[in-house]
């Protein structure tokens, strides 16, 4: 016998086209530990994500073949570090590697030990970290160009910088230990071989970095947008510390003040500022200009 609600029902559906609402499946609960859902599930297990690549530590590395040749030439390596080739390029390595073995490998495994867009050019080397030279290795006796960086960091512009002071000539570089990238890297890669060719001192303090150099012989000139000599103005023959400052900030204040002259380049053109590599590049001519080197 038919119940009031199926009555009511077919009587719906015969006038109206109504049909009625299955009914609701009881909820399930949520599924004993260690239990899978099924198919179909919204709440079904996903499986795990691939883990992440390890990440490179590039202080370790160089790449590129000037930065590769030139740790192969520099003393200061001892014949330490792995040496890794592409098969194309593996035959010049090995002519240079002064009897170190050559790990040949193809260019996406070469590529995979170094961090993501290394260009490496078939070429890498794993090392350790140069270790700085003494300020006094690079100032006695006193002469030339040293160039300072204050707090420089970005990689690209410190290796460029590094690259100019070589080619102007200058008798190295002095850092703030604590506030400088490693010369290795995308650094080194910037510097074409650069980083290992001309000394770098590492510092605990510029101010009294200079005060020494000061004591040595040595005249500190800073480059500042603000200065009211022009770079031309402030040179002269004498041995000179040429310090360049930060990206953002400039050189700082007590630096500044450690420097016997601050110094613009005039910019005709009306723009306020240059990229510090570029400035540097700029300077460095001018001081071997006016030191008779040009």
């Amino acid at each position: 016998m038919s119940s009031n609600r199926e009555r009511n029902d077919r009587k719906k559906a015969g006038k109206t086209g109504f049909r009625p609402r299955p009914e609701r499946k009881p909820e399930r609960g949520p599924a004993p530990r260690g239990e899978a859902r099924t198919k179909g599930d919204s709440t079904a297990e996903r499986p795990a994500s691939r883990p992440k690549p390890a990440k490179v530590d590039a202080e370790n590395w160089l790449w590129g073949r000037h930065p590769v040749m030139a740790a192969l030439e520099n003393p200061a390596r001892r014949g330490a570090g792995r040496l890794f080739a592409t098969p194309d390029r593996a035959e010049e390595l090995t002519a240079h590697a002064g009897g170190r073995t050559v790990e040949v490998v193809d260019g996406p495994h070469l590529a995979r030990l170094l961090p993501p867009g290394a260009v490496h050019q078939g070429l890498a080397m794993k090392i350790a970290p140069l270790e700085g030279v003494a300020l006094e290795d690079i100032a006695e006796p006193a002469g030339g160009v040293i160039v300072m960086l204050d707090q420089l960091t970005d990689p690209q512009n410190v290796g460029a910088i590094f690259r100019s002071a070589l080619a102007f000539g200058a008798r190295g570089i002095v850092v703030q230990d604590r506030h400088s990238p490693a010369l290795a890297g995308a650094l080194a890669k910037a510097s074409a071989g650069a980083t290992e060719r001309l000394p770098c001192a590492r510092v605990t303090n510029l101010s009294r970095a200079l005060e020494r150099l000061a004591d040595l012989g040595w005249r500190a000139v800073g480059l500042d947008g603000s200065g009211q000599q022009t770079l031309e103005q402030a040179l002269d023959a004498q041995p000179t510390v040429l310090v360049m400052g930060s990206e953002g900030d400039g050189i700082r204040r007590l630096v500044a003040e450690h420097c016997d002259a601050l110094a613009r380049i005039p910019m005709p053109g009306g723009f306020e500022s240059l990229n510090v590599s570029n400035a540097a590049a700029i300077s460095l001519y001018e001081c071997a200009r006016a030191q008779g080197r040009e």
